[in-house]
């Protein structure tokens, strides 16, 4: 199943509308951290559920970023300095953990996904068997005489096949023979 374009509007239904926030949270918040650790930035999110609950993001902190955002006008203190403390070098190793963990568990849903497709075919596969050895006496009597007669068409199909093959070699032989003769009578 792959991606689709979805238009962007309001979803109506209440259970469709939390999973969507849910995934899309979850997408956010996962950009955010990405953004965090990859260029240094002080990032921070902060989204309401349709139903009122809050939820958040901050790198390092949600309070840092919004202290930092309130108080433009004041002095910033040297980014370099906070990345030394030892409370951001946590929040940086939870986030590459956090990283790790979002990465192993795409593989192993693409595993479950590919072990799934497997098992559909197994059992395809078995039920066919099953099927099979469900049959009474009569219905495996009638089953081998549609076998025989599949396979008496398919003989007969294959004779035909090589008979046109044959006519064909020997509707090119006079060609090529003709083409010979021309050949020897030009020398």
């Amino acid at each position: 199943m792959g991606r689709r374009k979805i238009e962007m509007k309001m979803v109506k239904d209440n259970s469709s509308r939390q999973v969507t926030f849910s995934k899309r949270r979850t997408g956010l918040f996962k950009k955010a951290n990405e953004l965090a650790t990859l260029c240094g930035a002080e990032v921070a999110i902060v989204v309401f559920s349709p139903g009122g609950k809050p939820f958040s993001f901050g790198h390092p902190t949600v309070d840092s970023v919004s202290d930092r955002f309130l108080n433009q006008d004041q002095e910033v203190p040297n980014v370099k300095a906070r990345a030394g403390s030892s409370k951001n070098a946590k929040v940086d190793r939870l986030n590459q953990q956090l990283v790790d963990v979002m990465k192993r568990l795409q593989a192993e849903k693409k595993k479950a996904q590919s072990l799934d497709q497997k098992a559909k075919k197994a059992k395809a596969s078995q039920t066919c068997q099953t099927q099979i050895n469900e049959l009474s006496l009569h219905e495996l009597e009638k089953l081998k005489g549609s076998m025989e007669e599949l396979r008496e068409n398919v003989n007969s199909r294959v004779c035909e096949i090589e008979a046109s093959f044959s006519l064909l070699l020997l509707a090119q032989k006079p060609i090529q023979e003709a083409d010979m003769s021309v050949t020897k009578k030009a020398n």
